[in-house]
Parts: structure tokens; sequence; C-alpha cells
């Protein structure tokens, strides 16, 4: 009987370990997630608190009075207002014992001046506006950066275009302004009718760099579900009504939508206001201006677009770039694509591996634009 008690007994024991050891690790995961409570790194900061206040009085040369900043500052980056508060006031009683234990500050050093007092109460402040401003957001520190992470590349995966038959070589590079992760500029690209066209489309938002981003990351999901689902002449006019029903202060774009025939090479072009595309003629070497006309997408509704059709022979290249790779304050756009089209001749005889991304290092590396260029060959 005995035994198949401490059995039991065991048997709970382990049970209550297993749950507490489940609830830690859910809670833990929960926080780092951003959705859990913040008691976890509330109670490590909370012990802090008498941690450095005790360092202080024991060891005042090692520890300073105004190390409080630390876990205010922490606080201010991982816990909500509230639990700041209760942060902020176990602080202000540490400091008020080390002043009391150390004795007046004219009596010596590391003691706790008016200084340190004004320090630790503007870092506190700071702290709380921060936690206000994420409280009023609703992303947690810990998640916001992963939450851009996430952006990102979403708008890098919707940017990649489709492997192509054999017979075919695409190249793509997209640069933001500034250096920075978000562009104003997007590519979104499918098969379509069983694999045989080949529709991009290269958008150009309003705006550059973070300022655009959020808007173009919209649309990218937006045009990316209308790509395939409409005939090829129904996309634009469908962008466009998109695009007004925003109603955004800057919300026009500019865009240009590429429809090409794999198997024999014809393709359409229609243009939203975007710049022309140029194509390369293997036969003579010669690159010639390509495009549809059409207002920009967002100014008014009812738009019309109408297309430019040509073929790509083999040798041929067609190249779809924005304005922030040719035009610049002090050059035109004339000057800009006459240069870009003769960086571009030095790869008809080497190949165009990696073309696209050199072309921009070439012709445009320093410009504080949005920068994109896409580039289709068909093999002679």
């Amino acid at each position: 009987m005995a035994g198949a008690r401490v059995e039991s007994l065991m048997a709970r024991m382990r049970m209550l370990s297993h749950r507490s050891r489940t609830a830690l690790r859910k809670s833990a995961v929960d926080y780092f997630r951003g959705d859990g409570s913040d008691w976890l790194a509330f109670g490590g900061l909370l012990l802090t608190v008498p941690a450095i206040a005790c360092g202080t009085m024991m060891l005042p040369v090692w520890f300073s009075p105004s190390a409080l900043v630390l876990p205010i500052v922490a606080g201010g980056l991982l816990l909500r207002p509230a639990s700041l508060l209760a942060l902020y006031a176990a602080s202000a009683t540490a400091l008020i014992v080390e002043a009391l234990v150390l004795g007046p500050y004219t009596q010596g050093p590391a003691r706790v001046t008016p200084g340190t007092v004004l320090v630790v109460a503007a870092c506190g402040f700071f702290g709380l506006v921060i936690a206000q401003f994420r409280s009023r957001v609703g992303v947690p520190w810990r998640r916001g950066g992963t939450m851009l992470f996430d952006l990102r590349e979403r708008i890098r995966v919707q940017s990649k275009l489709p492997a192509l038959p054999r017979g075919w070589h695409r190249e793509m590079a997209l640069r933001p302004a500034g250096g920075q992760s978000f562009s104003g500029d997007f590519v979104v690209a499918a098969r379509t009718n069983g694999g045989r066209t080949l529709e991009i489309v290269l958008t150009d938002v309003s705006g550059k760099g973070m300022e655009a981003g959020s808007r173009a990351l919209l649309l990218s999901g937006a045009f990316g579900g209308l790509l395939g689902a409409l005939p090829a002449h129904g996309f634009l006019p469908a962008a466009n009504g998109y695009l007004l029903r925003q109603d955004w202060d800057e919300g026009f774009a500019t865009s240009i939508h590429l429809v090409l025939d794999l198997e024999t090479g014809d393709y359409e072009l229609l243009s939203a206001g975007h710049l022309p595309a140029l194509q390369l003629s293997a036969g003579t070497g010669r690159w010639q201006e390509k495009s549809g006309e059409g207002p920009l997408l967002g100014v008014y509704d009812g738009a019309e677009f109408t297309p430019a059709r040509g073929n790509l022979r083999p040798g041929d290249v067609l190249m779809l770039f924005t304005d922030g790779l040719v035009e610049t304050s002090d050059r035109e756009i004339s000057e800009g694509i006459d240069r870009l089209t003769g960086e571009a001749d030095r790869y008809v005889a080497s190949g165009w591996d990696g073309a696209a991304w050199h072309l921009i290092e070439k012709v445009a590396k320093d410009v504080n634009d949005d920068r994109a260029l896409l580039l289709i060959r068909r093999s002679a």
C-alpha cells in the first residue's frame, strides 16, 4: 500500500513538472512572438533593480547610482506601459535607499547627485514614450523587426520571375533608394495559357524608398492576384480601378505590362505612363524604343491602354526599366537611355549573365532613387 502511494505521488509530481515546463515554454514562445504577457521580462528586470542597488551601496566605486538606467532602458524596449511604471517605482525606491545609505552627495564621490536623478528620470521619460508608441502601434519591438523582414521577403518572393523554357534567358535587378530594404519599384510575373505566355508587370509607385514601400507591398499583392486572372488587356484597367479606390493622397503609379508568347516570340506591351521598353535587334545591332499608350494609374477612371506589338527573334533582347535608372536632376531621360544602351552593348558579345545588376552598377550606382531593370533575351 505504501509503495503504491509513493508511486502515485511520484506520478503526480512528474505530471506537475511536465505541465510547469510546458506552460513556461509556451509563455516564453508567446513572449518572443509578441503574443504573450511581459511578466517574464518584468520579473527579470525587477530583480536587477535591488541587485544594482546593493552593488552601489556595497561597492560604490564599481557600481554607479546611474547604473539604474540599464533596467529602465531595457524596460522601455521590452515592457508594456503599465509594467514599465511599476519598474520605475522600484527604481525610484532604490535611488532613494541609495541616497540615504550613501549619504549626501557633498560628502564625497559615488553618491546620488541631482545629475544622477535627472539622467535616470530622462531615460525613464523616453522609455515611457517609446513604450506608449509601441502600445499604440500594437507591435512589440521584438516582433517589429521580424515583421519588417517578412514584408521585405514577401516583396522579393513576389518579384521573382518564373523559370523559362529552353531558348529564353531572363535577368532582373531591383535597387532601392539610399540602400534601404524597401522599394517603390516592384515586379509581378506569371506563366499563363498553360505556360505558353509570359506576363510581366513592372511598376513604379510614386515616392521612393520606405515611404513608397508600404504602397508597393499592397499593390504588388493586388497586382499579383489580378495577373493571369484577367485577360491581358483587362489587367491595367483593373489595376487603375483598384488604385483609384485606395484614395491615396499620392496615389499614382506608372506600369508596363509585357505579354510574351514563348513559342513564337510575339509580344504586346501595354503602358500606363511608363517609360518605353528597349529592344535590341540581333540583325542590325540597334536599339529601338517600344511603348504602348496610356495614362498613369490612379489618375482618372475609364482610362484606355493601347498596346505596342513586336517580335523577339533569336538573339534579340528586350529591356524594361524604371525612371530611376535613366533620369536624374542633371540628366534628361534621352541622355540616360543613350548611356544605358551604350553600356548594354558591351554584353552583346560576352553574354548577358548578371547584366541587369552590372548595368545598374554602371549607370545609376549612386542615384538616390529606386531603380529596377529587367532583361528578356531569346537565345540565338
